[in-house]
């Protein structure tokens, strides 16, 4: 038997999740059976966990949650034996197939990486779907050349879980990190994890005229996309690169071509969920090195499985700041 976060409809037609006791034969199909320790949140889970999955669950009933990390308890992949520590991030897990919420979950082993040296289950989920994309989108700028040197670098909705890992991690890495944000109280938050200039939401939602300004980022990782990504595309200086992660200010992007023709701007789309098994292990190695814990301690949210429901609404009303960590066994 296990324990599951179940999402089924009622008579209304809305998904409403319950904590329910499972036989393990309930469990989807898949080369890996793992005892899961911990999970976290993702605005993605707060869109599945939500009334009308928001068109990510395909099937009823089902157990929510695209990351998790714990032991290995069964395996037919000679690749993972039994005790073995793994993390699962991304393949389409806790939308098309079961994922996280819960104390059991069998995926393919294709879809697990082997837990980095140094880190915990706990500070895996600390660090979950968003630590990993910010990860990959600072490895993405570097791979195009940004160094300290280059000056000041961007970080747009920097209270969410991307944007304070990606603070974090810029700041440890030696960059001055500019802190985008429209929640005044989070501040001092951001200054802990190493920002060193915050800015207001607003100074950069204001859309212009203009397809270039001033030069001013070196490097920019972007949470909020649309009229904001338009707007910093014409503030980056020559030959600069932007990360995009997110789209919480809107999937359009009002931008002109200007940027890339005359300042030779790279626009770098970044996806954590299809990403092959190599870069994966790449981000996850740096993120051991290179990730202060004591930074990532301070972002942590412990929660347990039945906070989930109400905390799924409220990321996806902005209101969740730093990760979510989610101790299944509590």
């Amino acid at each position: 038997m296990f324990q599951a976060l179940v999402l089924e409809k009622n008579a209304e037609g809305q998904a409403v999740a319950a904590i329910q006791d499972l036989d393990d034969s309930a469990l989807p199909a898949g080369d890996v059976t793992v005892a899961v320790e911990y999970s976290t949140l993702n605005y993605k889970d707060g869109l599945c966990l939500s009334p009308s999955g928001s068109g990510l669950v395909r099937a009823y009933p089902h157990v929510a949650g695209i990351d998790f990390a714990g032991t290995v308890e069964a395996s037919d992949d000679a690749r993972y034996k039994p005790g073995d520590k793994v993390v699962l991030t991304g393949w389409r897990v806790g939308e098309v197939h079961w994922g996280g919420y819960a104390t059991k979950a069998r995926v393919k082993a294709d879809w697990l990486v082997p837990l980095a040296a140094g880190l915990t289950t706990r500070q895996a989920m600390a660090v979950g779907t968003a630590g990993l994309t910010s990860m990959l989108a600072v490895l993405a700028l570097e791979d195009h050349g940004l160094t300290p040197a280059g000056g000041e670098v961007l970080v747009t909705g920097a209270a969410g879980g991307v944007g304070s890992v990606a603070v974090a991690l810029l700041a440890k890495l030696g960059y001055q990190v500019a802190a985008v944000t429209g929640r005044p109280e989070t501040e001092s938050y951001l200054r802990d994890l190493g920002a060193a200039r915050i800015i207001a939401r607003a100074d950069l939602a204001e859309t212009v005229k203009r397809s270039l300004e001033a030069e001013l980022w070196a490097g920019c990782i972007d949470a909020v996309g649309g009229p904001m990504l338009a707007r910093v595309l014409g503030q980056m200086k020559y030959g600069a690169s932007v990360a995009a992660v997110g789209l919480a200010g809107g999937s359009g992007l009002p931008a002109s071509v200007i940027p890339f023709l005359l300042r030779g701007v790279n626009l770098l789309g970044i996806d954590s969920v299809m990403r092959p098994f190599a870069d994966r292990q790449r981000a996850w190695a740096r993120i051991a090195a290179d990730l202060p814990m004591d930074k990532l301690e301070a972002m942590i949210e412990p929660s347990t499985m039945a906070d989930l429901p109400a905390l799924g609404a409220a990321i996806l009303k902005g209101e969740v700041k730093g990760r979510v960590v989610v101790d299944l066994r509590a």
